[in-house]
């Protein structure tokens, strides 16, 4: 059986295979159906000083091959994740705490509630179905190596991972000034903007109108950006976008990601990330790899 840890910022993970923030809540529905504690760790469901309604509904629309949402960041905030979820969370995994702020004084309050309590902070700075925050601070590079920066400055204990936009004109100068800015990691791709119209009623499916696209659609294009910016930079890469397989994860991991993330599947099959996880230990076997690991970077 092939060894299927890897280390992340000098954090040891028991396998590559992590649920996406946004899909999987704080763990515990899915516990519920398998242990979770077989996971390489878990980003959280994107949390904000304070409690967020998110958005009006409808907020998911599916297309062929793909979902929409326009969520908004609903949820409890951070307290309320720190008194009810982080010490069970811990118990079982490595805990990877999304955050996402309406200001740049925001991401770093939230950051220093949280240094030292997770395993990593991911900033998320790419989120599309928000009025404010997020999506601006994910475009430039000059803004996100501003706000990359303030986190950092707020975190002495966690590693911070870096979550980017792909609706920007390069991923590569972007990952960049992530680096640039102190980011001990990135994680790619969040996702794209989009609309679905009901050609009945003549309005667009969401309330929101558009909505972040993911799902197996996406997956030859994030694979090509995780590609790109893991050859701009020398921080570890986090792949993710469309992940249905364990053959999915190893291209990721060939084009340069130390570890995925699996999103929308888990939706479509709740056990997706044991399965993928026991995908990856077959694979290595018929494949002769003894560390997976070693296939960070292997597309030449």
């Amino acid at each position: 059986m092939a060894d299927l840890r890897v280390t992340l910022c000098g954090v040891p993970l028991k396998n590559p295979v992590i649920p996406a923030s946004g899909t999987f809540g704080f763990g515990r529905e899915f516990d519920e159906l398998y242990d979770i504690s077989c996971l390489g760790g878990v980003a959280t469901k994107g949390l904000t000083l304070k409690p967020r309604p998110g958005n009006s509904v409808p907020r998911i629309a599916e297309s062929r091959g793909v979902i929409l949402n326009a969520v908004g960041l609903q949820n409890p905030g951070v307290e309320a994740f720190i008194a009810h979820d982080l010490a069970w969370l811990r118990a079982k995994t490595r805990v990877i705490a999304n955050v996402a702020g309406s200001t740049l004084e925001d991401y770093g309050e939230i950051c220093l509630r949280l240094d030292g309590l997770v395993d990593f902070v991911e900033l998320n700075i790419s989120c599309p179905n928000v009025k404010s925050g997020g999506m601006a601070l994910g475009i430039r590079p000059e803004h996100i190596r501003e706000v990359t920066a303030l986190a950092k400055a707020s975190l002495k204990k966690t590693p911070l991972i870096v979550k980017l936009s792909p609706n920007v004109e390069s991923i590569a100068v972007n990952a960049k000034a992530a680096e640039e800015g102190g980011a001990d990691c990135i994680s790619l791709v969040n996702t794209f903007t989009g609309m679905v119209i009901d050609i009945e009623r003549r309005m667009p499916l969401l309330a929101n109108r558009t909505g972040g696209v993911s799902g197996a659609g996406i997956k030859p294009i994030a694979v090509r950006m995780v590609y790109e910016a893991s050859h701009a930079v020398s921080i570890p890469v986090i792949g993710m976008g469309g992940i249905t397989c364990a053959e999915d994860a190893v291209e990721f991991l060939m084009a340069g990601a130390t570890a995925v993330q699996v999103g929308t599947q888990n939706f479509t099959d709740p056990l997706a990330c044991p399965r993928i996880i026991g995908g990856l230990n077959e694979w290595c076997d018929r494949h002769g790899v003894a560390q997976i690991s070693s296939l960070t970077g292997a597309c030449k």
